[in-house]
């Protein structure tokens, strides 16, 4: 999965935070809602047992003084006794004794409470219908303020949140601005950073530090290197070039005379782009030149005709059309060469034709062997090819690492068995 696949799947840390935000307010809502509903049902429930016990025992007591002693009915509160052979189907009679809320008797809401006394069941009922629609009133503006204020804290939260990641968004924005072509870069701590975002940029500054210096050690290294190795390189070759004119040397000797000059060419080469890998692009462009590539193509063909000799290939010219860049001469040179080269040692027989576009497209296509998807897919992840890499030249995959560092294209196209078409764009001054 690629980074902005990553970005796109996953969830930012604002979004997390409000959401676990939102969650725990709703809950906390939801929390208080069911707790007042508990306790408000449980101190109803003690009122109405209390008030209803109280107006009972006194009417029983009462009763019990004087068993004609009847009760004053009003229009909220009745007191009656159920005869359960009389009336066996009263819904009253299949309750347990106690307080019992929402009963519908006569089509009113009551709350009732039985109580069994010598041999009868008594019942003091009190309507509650007016205060169970003002209660349902008062519960749904309850709940309306909760919705109110649970949004109101949503928008809080989201805002809180904003406020709260900004400076980690200024700082995510800071080290994207970066450029890996300037040196000496660091990421400016954002104002009024907390301790914790002060912490990462310090430790991102340090990495920045310590990578700059490890690059320097590198880019010195393969400098130091490369110069070192340009010395022994011209010994070798100029000492096959005399031996090449020695009176006396065998055909099978030049033979291996010349191979010795052809290697120590293409390893020149390789130094050389290694010289310009280790370069900062900013400096490598002071030695640029213009460079007619209509022109410069026939010459490199020259110089790679005898890698064709004792095999059935053909170099061809394709269109050359006029097309100048600005660019170092002599890697153009070894770029173009090696991708020829590459072309050349995997075509037994057959054409590798050479052309060149209006846009500044040098194309090379060959009727070798052809590259499988997953060499194409570890060329383009920098991987080595290990299919016509060897016999000198410097592969596709330092290729690959050039055109990044001068901002050239270069692009693959092959299948096993239909041979390989290689694309080497060169941007025009204007577009560079």
């Amino acid at each position: 999965m690629t980074a902005t696949n990553v970005r796109q799947s996953a969830w930012s840390l604002r979004r997390r935070l409000t959401v676990g935000l939102l969650g725990y307010i709703i809950l906390l809502t939801l929390g208080v809602l069911a707790n007042d509903f508990v306790v408000n049902e449980s101190a109803e429930k003690l009122v109405w047992e209390s008030l209803l016990t109280a107006e009972l025992d006194h009417f029983l007591k009462r009763r019990q003084q004087d068993p004609d002693y009847s009760w004053p009915e009003t229009e909220t509160l009745h007191v009656f006794a159920i005869d359960a052979e009389a009336t066996p189907h009263n819904p009253l009679l299949r309750l347990a004794p106690g307080v019992h809320d929402e009963i519908l008797l006569d089509g009113r809401e009551k709350v009732v409470l039985i109580e069994d006394a010598d041999d009868q069941r008594f019942v003091i009922a009190l309507d509650i219908t007016d205060l169970e629609g003002r209660e349902a009133q008062l519960r749904n503006i309850i709940f309306l303020s909760a919705f109110i204020v649970t949004a109101l804290l949503g928008c809080a939260a989201v805002w809180g949140t904003g406020r709260l990641i900004q400076p980690l968004q200024v700082l995510s924005d800071r080290i994207g601005a970066l450029d890996p072509a300037k040196g000496g870069q660091l990421v400016a701590l954002p104002a009024n950073a907390s301790s914790e975002l002060t912490l990462i940029t310090e430790a991102i500054n340090g990495y920045i530090v310590r990578n700059a210096a490890f690059m320097d050690r590198e880019q010195a290294f393969i400098r130091v290197a490369s110069h070192e190795l340009r010395t022994p390189l011209s010994i070798i070759a100029g000492a096959a070039t005399l031996a090449l004119g020695e009176p006396g040397t065998t055909e099978t000797m030049r033979n291996r005379l010349r191979r010795i000059v052809e290697t120590t060419s293409d390893t020149n080469e390789l130094v050389t782009l290694l010289l310009v890998l280790a370069k900062d692009p900013a400096r490598l462009t002071e030695s640029s030149e213009a460079v007619k590539l209509h022109s410069l193509l026939p010459q490199i063909v020259q110089d790679h005709q005898h890698l064709a000799q004792g095999k059935e290939v053909a170099i061809v010219l394709g269109t050359l059309p006029e097309y100048t860049i600005d660019a170092p001469l002599q890697i153009v040179k070894s770029a173009i060469g090696n991708l020829l080269r590459n072309a050349i040692e995997n075509t037994r027989n057959g054409d590798v034709q050479v052309s060149l576009s209006a846009n500044g497209t040098v194309i090379i296509e060959d009727q070798g062997a052809g590259i499988s998807a997953e060499k194409i897919s570890e060329l383009y992840t920098r991987l080595a090819r290990s299919e016509g890499t060897q016999g000198g030249g410097i592969g596709l995959t330092l290729i690959t690492r050039l055109c990044e560092h001068l901002n050239w294209t270069l692009s693959v196209d092959s299948n096993p068995g239909d041979g390989t078409r290689v694309a080497l764009h060169f941007p025009s001054p204007a577009q560079g």
